[in-house]
């Protein structure tokens, strides 16, 4: 690939103030960020972020999943490059997760539109509704709607914790906002690009400031209820005894060891256990968990989650099992096109870069297989995210949205072909 042309610089200052802005709208007293989609606190980010993009011109919309669009005219009428990632935040979130992906985005218009740069085709900014999924499960809800994965009545009638819908909070949305236009999701693209913080330690360990992403492993999770019988604690004998929690015990047991037979790339995690009656004295009648399963090779994550079901319906008797699949996102790959742009612009800045896969999912899987598709990665101190300690240096940040200002100019002057998809 020949040289990147010579983009403008980025405001580094402004980029950091408006994250450290941001961070205010959910602020947790660790530090942390608790700005889970659709609340109040997320309608108050998007208020914000659409107030920056109407100073510089950005024509903003949303669609009818909650998605946020700001949009800056180019010089064709044509599909748009996509810039962007997610507003919302886990419970003890932290600063940096998704919402510098947003504000990159944002960084990179702003600096076209005060250098009077108008790029050959549209530049889309997106803030994708519910990438998380902390509050209404499972996450990435905005973008497997775009790309119809999931339906818009299949993700309205999720409910949190306290049964408030999907649908609900859509509603307040528009009513937060009733002079943006809104259309159904889901349009023709040009390309797609991601920036986020790699929420690994790869990019740290070999001291790199860039990650082009080869792609995001696989993943599956599945919700499994075992079923037994409620009874006294002191009188119904062992022998008699369909205890959930001891039918738990043993197939958490034989899941971990079947999962570690697909070697060490494999990842599984139980989590979100629920037990009934959750009583000291009353053998436990119900436990519901959730599983989490990931690997690279989509045969290697196939043949492993059949290996846990069998063990289940091994293992669960006395009791009842019951499992039910929720997600089966497939491993994908990024389009070879905008990996070689990102290294190609990291080498012109100067920036030490390596190309890695993404552990964890992002809605870049949902848009790689409608369109050129990338991410950019930075790194964050230790590998943490997810946490109120979560940091990234600003000068990486900086260098994030600098590659992405040059990776967006060079997919908006393309001309890809079906193998640029990845």
């Amino acid at each position: 690939m020949t040289a990147a042309p010579a983009t403008p610089t980025v405001n580094a200052s402004r980029l950091w103030s408006r994250l450290m802005s941001m961070a205010e709208i959910g602020a947790r007293a660790d530090g942390g960020v608790d700005r889970q989609a659709l609340s109040a606190q997320d309608r108050a980010a998007m208020a914000r972020l659409i107030g920056w993009g109407k100073e510089i011109g950005l024509a903003p919309s949303f669609d009818t999943a909650g998605n946020l669009f700001l949009t800056m005219p180019g010089a064709q009428d044509s599909a748009p490059v996509l810039i962007g990632s997610h507003m919302d935040s886990q419970p003890t979130g932290g600063r940096f997760d998704g919402i510098f992906g947003v504000l990159a985005a944002l960084e990179v218009l702003q600096t076209l539109h005060e250098n009077s740069i108008t790029p050959p085709r549209p530049v889309t900014l997106v803030a994708w509704m519910n990438e998380e999924g902390g509050r209404f499960a499972p996450g990435m809800m905005g973008s497997e709607v775009f790309n119809g994965a999931r339906s818009l009545d299949d993700i309205r009638a999720v409910v949190d914790a306290d049964g408030i819908s999907v649908a609900t909070e859509l509603a307040r949305l528009a009513e937060a906002f009733p002079d943006l236009p809104r259309h159904a999701p889901g349009f023709a693209l040009h390309a797609y690009v991601e920036p986020h913080i790699e929420q690994a330690d790869l990019l740290e360990q070999s001291e790199s400031v860039i990650g082009a992403v080869t792609g995001i492993q696989g993943k599956k999770t599945y919700e499994v209820t075992l079923s037994g019988k409620e009874a006294h604690a002191g009188t119904e004998p062992m022998e008699r005894r369909a205890d959930a929690v001891q039918a738990f015990a043993r197939v958490a047991l034989a899941m971990q060891q079947a999962a570690l037979k697909a070697g060490p790339d494999i990842r599984f995690t139980i989590g979100r256990v629920e037990v009934a009656p959750n009583a000291p004295s009353v053998v436990p009648a119900t436990v519901r968990f959730r599983i989490d399963l990931r690997h690279p090779d989509n045969s290697v994550l196939d043949h492993t989650g059949l290996a846990l079901e069998q063990a289940a319906r091994r293992e669960s008797a006395p009791c009842k099992v019951r499992i039910h699949p929720m997600i089966d996102a497939r491993a994908n790959s990024f389009s070879p096109f905008l990996r070689a742009a990102i290294l190609d612009s990291a080498a012109t800045r100067a920036f030490p870069a390596m190309e890695l896969l993404s552990a964890a999912g992002h809605d870049a899987r949902h848009l790689a297989p409608l369109t050129p598709s990338a991410m950019i990665f930075v790194p964050c101190r230790g590998g943490l995210s997810h946490h109120p300690d979560e940091w990234a240096e600003p000068a990486h940040l900086a260098a994030g949205a600098q590659v992405l200002l040059d990776v967006t100019l060079r997919a908006a002057a393309a001309s890809f072909t079906q193998g640029d998809l990845g």
